[in-house]
């Protein structure tokens, strides 16, 4: 009686839109592997029967998170976070290097990526620390160190060198926003990368001309109400300095794939057999599915292997080919649904330390879910960031599947802790 009463506890709406999501990612990865000669759903040489053993797997992994008091999350997630923090550390030492990447450790045919796990971590560290009553985000001293939990792991990521994984991290500006940080961090997070856009498209001294062009107009209609000198001085020369940096940045910090990609997205270059391939034969994919799709199966880019990494990064191209219009749209639709659905949770709960966490979890969803879609039809620059629940992967589908269950936890005893 008391097990039916805890499993009435959980939400179920967002365990049927996850194992939505895992099912229709499971059917396109069968789908992309069928160039592989294998239709065996048990021949683990394959991809679409490894991942039916990670979606197994993931089961055991949601029993056991649901199966820990809740409490345990908050009690030990600074604990959680400093071994999160080792194992990126420990890749510098044990690590393989695939893609070029350090950021793996391989068991035999196995291999894990801690940077996936380390979302979760950092989820609940935050949670943890936005809590504590004596914290106020909008003192810049608890601003700072909020910015050096998001930032350690950002950092040893990027050492990899892991860009693509780094970026999700910056999805932990939300959930500070809604605990009292200022809009303004948001607002010049969205005005340095149109400056770094413009700066790549245009020439340096046209943008700086039309920041000063813009400050001017400012400073004129605020005339009459006493403007601060020193304020618009110093916007300004931020900007300036910011503008200035940028072709040094893009030059000396990105590497090369890395330019090329950002060029060929602003239509700098045009590389359809190159770096450009990727994105190109995806769009192919996509627009050909038209209304209704090719079929399951059936798609002719997906079966051909004309799209590499099909299965992992691109795997929506593949719901593109063969679902058509209607299948993407659901798809979306069911992303949309999960996040919000989180949100509404998370608004609910009256622990800070759930909210917090709660917003972390939607938050890392929507990037991912953003991103990754906004690359695959070609809006955004090529930079590994896989699709939750969709791409072939254990540690994606692990890391993802911890992450919400451990919020469905929280979530499961709000209506007892206070």
């Amino acid at each position: 009686m008391q097990s039916n009463s805890r499993i009435g506890k959980f939400d179920w709406t967002t365990i049927f839109l996850y194992f939505a999501l895992v099912a229709i990612g499971w059917f396109n990865i069968y789908s992309a592997s069928l160039s592989d000669a294998s239709t065996s759903l048990f021949n683990f040489d394959y991809i679409h029967a490894k991942q039916l053993l990670w979606i197994a797997l993931s089961i055991i992994i949601i029993l056991f998170v649901l199966g820990l008091d809740s409490k345990f999350y908050e009690r030990f997630s600074s604990i959680i976070y400093l071994f999160a923090l080792l194992s990126l550390v420990g890749l510098f030492f044990f690590g393989s290097t695939i893609a070029g990447q350090r950021a793996w450790y391989s068991f035999g045919a196995m291999s894990l990526q801690p940077a996936e796990f380390v979302k979760a971590a950092t989820a609940l560290a935050m949670a943890k620390y936005l809590s504590d009553i004596q914290v106020n985000l909008k003192e810049f001293k608890d601003q700072i160190k909020a910015f050096v939990i998001i930032g350690l792991p950002i950092v040893l990521i990027l050492m990899q060198p892991d860009p693509g994984s780094a970026l999700v991290y910056f999805a932990f500006i939300f959930p500070m926003y809604r605990e009292g940080l200022h809009f303004v961090y948001l607002l010049l997070g969205f005005f340095a990368a149109f400056l770094f856009v413009m700066t790549l498209l245009l020439d340096p001294p046209l943008v700086i001309f039309g920041i000063l062009f813009i400050a001017l107009i400012v400073f004129y209609q605020n005339r009459n109400k006493k403007p601060n000198f020193l304020k618009y001085f110093v916007i300004c020369v931020a900007c300036i300095g910011f503008t200035l940096s940028v072709d040094y940045v893009f030059d000396n910090v990105l590497k090369q794939h890395h330019r090329d990609r950002f060029n060929i997205v602003l239509g700098q270059e045009v590389d359809l057999r190159g770096v450009g391939y990727n994105t190109h034969q995806s769009e192919i994919a996509v627009g050909s599915g038209g209304w209704f799709g090719k079929g399951w199966t059936q798609g002719t880019q997906t079966k051909g292997s004309f799209v590499p990494e099909q299965h992992t990064d691109y795997i929506f191209s593949t719901v593109g080919e063969e679902w058509g219009f209607v299948g993407s749209f659901t798809v979306v639709l069911l992303f949309v649904l999960l996040i919000l659905r989180i949100l509404d949770l998370a608004e609910k709960q009256k622990s800070t330390f759930n909210r917090v966490y709660g917003y972390s979890v939607a938050s890392i969803l929507f990037v991912h879910f953003f991103v990754n879609i906004s690359m695959v039809i070609g809006l955004f620059p090529t930079v590994g960031i896989p699709l939750p629940f969709l791409s072939y992967g254990g540690s994606g589908l692990w890391a993802f599947t911890i992450l919400v269950f451990i919020f469905l936890r929280l979530d499961s005893q709000k209506h007892i802790h206070g």
